[in-house]
């Protein structure tokens, strides 16, 4: 009996001591699985793609104030802006802004400009206007700033006569594209750029979001001045057009409204195609929707910045 003890707690001793081996075997095993994966190495995520938010400064003649009266709200609370797009009077006023005019030095360009430092009447040629007024107007006013260098990348929108095609300006004159953008059908005379013969962008993309988000928009704010129609009577051939143009482009804007993350419609619908005495109400009208749409904005904003796509 004495033996058989003394043989079970010898048993019992190496089966201890074995797994006592064991279990340091098992430690240094995980320690060295630990090892191995600190060392190897670490999966590097890249960084949030920065976020580009687009302006979209749609055409509608006389109205195109308003974008004035926006472009201040916006500027007043600090929305950055990385690209603008417009159509005929929204190329006009964008490409002001984008070379680098704040928004109250437009104002002021607003409300002391004349009818006749634009527009330049000729005997009805194709057209009541030439357009060359308009053109020298804005490369005098940029200092001949060609489209791809001013201060925030533009683009200006036109219809190429010949195809019905949208026509993105990016690059050459800016004069020339604005005037191409602006040169409304039956009123301005169509403007040659090379070999191409162009009209204005309205006409196929008044409120050219489509544009904006091919440039690489990630977020469009679009401003639509033709949403709200004048409901009197034109008297004259030119508002007989202008108004004809204007139920165009309200109709055509539908198609992308949808597309934009933000639309601000200030309610100048009152105010003629052609009447420049409404300008300072236009401007107020501008503001009033744009303050209306900055909780929208603002959201955009913060959910962009807590993505970190946004500085």
């Amino acid at each position: 009996m004495k033996s058989f003890r003394i043989w079970r707690e010898m048993h019992c001793l190496n089966f201890l001591n074995n797994m006592n081996k064991r279990f340091h075997l098992f430690i240094m095993l995980i320690s060295c699985i630990l090892i191995l994966v600190s060392c190897a190495p670490k999966q590097i995520l890249p960084p949030p793609k920065p976020a580009k938010i687009g302006l979209v400064l749609g055409a509608g003649a006389s109205r195109g104030f308003a974008h004035v009266g926006v472009l201040k709200v916006l500027e007043s609370h600090k929305i950055p802006i990385h690209m603008i797009v417009g159509t005929s009077v929204g190329s006009f006023v964008g490409s002001l802004y984008a070379y680098g005019c704040d928004a109250y030095q437009l104002q002021a360009m607003a409300l002391s400009i004349e009818r006749d430092d634009l527009i330049d009447l000729t005997i009805p040629d194709n057209g009541f206007v030439k357009g060359e007024r308009l053109e020298s107007y804005v490369n005098k006013t940029l200092r001949n700033t060609p489209i791809e260098k001013l201060r925030i990348p533009f683009y200006a929108v036109a219809t190429n006569i010949r195809t019905g095609e949208e026509i993105v300006f990016g690059v050459g004159n800016t004069g020339k594209a604005v005037r191409a953008s602006c040169s409304i059908p039956g009123v301005f005379q169509p403007a040659k750029i090379s070999d191409g013969t162009y009209m204005d962008g309205g006409v196929v993309s008044p409120l050219a979001i489509d544009a904006a988000r091919k440039q690489g928009a990630d977020v469009v704010i679009a401003v639509d001045i033709s949403s709200s129609l004048d409901s009197s009577v034109p008297r004259s051939t030119i508002d007989t057009i202008l108004q004809s143009i204007n139920i165009m482009y309200a109709k055509i804007s539908l198609v992308q409204l949808g597309k934009a993350d933000v639309v601000i419609r200030p309610n100048v619908g009152y105010i003629g195609s052609s009447d420049f005495s409404k300008r300072h109400e236009a401007i107020l009208e501008g503001e009033k929707a744009a303050m209306a749409a900055l909780p929208d904005i603002n959201a955009i904003i913060s959910r962009l910045r807590q993505e970190g796509r946004l500085p």
